[in-house]
């Protein structure tokens, strides 16, 4: 049984981001950049399946991007996975969730991956679409805001969702899966003296999305503008009796703020 985790390379959010004079991209000359958080617990959940699953063989640690991609692979094969695939793809900020997903999914295709592992969504574009639009592409079942899994036999594994307003849902899935991890399932490690040591001798597979031979993988969706939000601050006095100064702010927090 085989896994394959995606992980993406995002600007670190505590990086000044200023958006470039075409007004569609970032400058990232000062711009450091680290593991998608969400995706760690996608990693961290692949790991804890391995170690209790004897029939799972091989963690695989997806990711797609620029040359510096490479470094998120390398640090999750720190960490414990056992391989690394990296598709080499400069006009990624360009592309939609579905165009990124059809080049991924011809990459994976020929893997024949038991159980695809991706975080909830990235920090920067924020889509939460890949995992799902993976499924499809590869005809797997999926489930989305997982919780936690569990292995009831080595083809069926039965996983938590997390829905509306505090209720969960139990779901049976028949391998292959597709599933997409909520943030906070677990506690993502931290990589070993030894598990540094030892990324030297671990395979990164590189494919150049130019050598797939994929035709539609142009993006329905266009980016019109970045654009930094306009911070406004407002001062409004209220005044009268003290019943009336409360009844106004009751319902300012209540239907303006909405915070009751």
């Amino acid at each position: 049984m085989k896994i394959v985790v995606l992980m993406k390379q995002v600007p670190n959010e505590d990086a000044a981001i200023k958006v470039d004079s075409s007004n569609k991209s970032i400058i990232e000359d000062n711009v450091t950049f680290i593991t998608n958080e969400p995706d760690t617990y996608g990693l961290e959940e692949a790991l804890l399946m391995k170690e209790k699953i004897e029939s799972i063989d091989e963690v695989v640690v997806c990711s797609m991007g620029s040359s510096s991609c490479q470094q998120t692979i390398k640090d999750a094969l720190a960490k414990g996975a056992d391989r690394g695939i990296f598709i080499n793809n400069s006009n990624q900020s360009n592309q939609d969730p579905l165009s990124r997903a059809k080049i991924i999914a011809k990459v994976l295709e020929k893997e024949n991956f038991d159980i695809v592992l991706s975080g909830l969504q990235s920090d920067d574009d924020g889509y939460a679409q890949l995992g799902i639009l993976l499924a499809e592409l590869l005809e797997m079942n999926h489930a989305s805001l997982v919780m936690g899994a569990e292995f009831i036999d080595d083809s069926t594994v039965k996983v938590k969702r997390e829905l509306e307003s505090g209720w969960f849902q139990w779901s049976e899935l028949k391998l292959p899966i597709s599933l997409t991890i909520q943030s906070g399932l677990n506690q993502p490690r931290y990589a070993s003296l030894k598990g540094i040591m030892g990324v030297k001798k671990k395979t990164i597979d590189i494919f150049e999305v130019s050598d797939l031979e994929l035709n539609d993988i142009d993006s329905k969706t266009e980016l019109v503008k970045l654009f930094t939000p306009i911070k406004t601050k407002t001062t409004e006095y209220i005044d009268g009796s003290t019943d009336e100064i409360v009844e106004k702010l009751v319902g300012i927090m209540k239907n303006e703020i909405k915070v009751i």
